[in-house]
């Protein structure tokens, strides 16, 4: 099966009351942990690639890792630029072979963003790839992104029509409430996503596909994993998992996910070395590492999606 663009799945998902996982991908072992729970369970995907990847694993070890999963995976699977900057950023990729790519010009003016947008959209759609644009700052640092909490801004319902109309993206990104990076809120503090904000922006925006970024919901299990084997990580909240599924209930149709691989592919690795100090077998911790990826893909897809038997 080939590559394909995310204009498609969306509008399957829109359609079915789903959402799409985007799961950023950064070596093999997370690459297959993914694509084999999807496969397992019928989903279609997002493989999704930051610029932080594309430095650490090079743009052609992705590219070739991609290819190889849909030799193996009979489901549909997109590979999605995640975060560009720039629009030779974007272009790159168009290039590359990626079927889709997000530009974030969220902290240029509007006006600014809806030129450097619609530039991007021009030339993906001559080469037939979708585009996802960002309206609103969502606070945290992942990767490339970092924007403090003073900076952070909710999108604004009474933009988006414009944005969309003078842009032509295919997909639009809004801040909700949600936050980039694994440490997301402190414990006593209560994660809310601003539902009336969504469905305001659904209104104006009918059948349009809505996509959520930094929603991963720190999974207890593998921050107790990492913290039992000597990590130092602080205890933390993420994204409640019924939020989400609210809202993929509802126009979001693309939800990313990117710090709860992280948290599962480091407890397995973390947990196999703790345990033997004198393993030095790279497959031996990865393996337990990509059994994580797999085993945290599958739940979000059956518990959170909803994208089970979709592909």
């Amino acid at each position: 099966m080939a590559l394909v663009t995310t204009k498609e799945m969306f509008g399957k998902a829109y359609e079915g009351g789903y959402a799409v996982g985007a799961f950023n991908v950064n070596n093999m072992e997370i690459v297959q942990g993914i694509t084999e729970a999807a496969r397992e369970l019928r989903s279609p995907v997002i493989l999704q690639v930051s610029a932080g990847a594309r430095k650490y694993a090079n743009h052609a070890y992705l590219v070739k890792l991609v290819e190889a999963a849909l030799e193996l995976n009979d489901i549909p699977i997109a590979l999605h630029l995640d975060h560009g900057a720039d629009f030779d950023i974007c272009k790159s990729c168009i290039d590359g072979g990626f079927t889709s790519v997000m530009i974030d010009g969220s902290h240029h003016s509007f006006q600014d963003n809806i030129e450097l947008t619609r530039r991007v959209v021009e030339y993906a759609h001559s080469k037939g790839v979708a585009v996802e644009g960002e309206l609103g700052q969502l606070a945290g640092i992942e990767d490339d992104v970092n924007v403090s909490a003073e900076n952070a801004s909710y999108t604004h319902p009474d933009e988006v029509e414009e944005f969309v109309s003078k842009t032509g993206v295919d997909s639009l990104a809004i801040a909700i409430g949600t936050s980039h990076g694994a440490f997301k809120f402190k414990p006593g503090q209560k994660p809310q996503l601003r539902f009336d904000i969504l469905d305001e922006v659904s209104k104006r925006l009918p059948n349009f596909p809505i996509v959520l970024h930094g929603a991963s919901s720190v999974s207890q299990e593998y921050v107790k994993i990492i913290q039992e084997n000597g990590g130092q990580l602080a205890d933390a909240i993420g994204i409640p998992e019924d939020m989400l599924r609210q809202a993929a209930r509802s126009a979001v149709c693309k939800i990313n996910i990117d710090s709860d691989l992280r948290l599962a592919m480091t407890a397995g690795v973390r947990e196999v070395l703790y345990n033997n100090p004198a393993a030095f077998d790279p497959r031996e911790y990865l393996k337990a590492g990509r059994a994580n990826v797999k085993a945290l893909v599958e739940h979000k897809i059956k518990n959170v999606l909803g994208s089970e038997n979709k592909a």
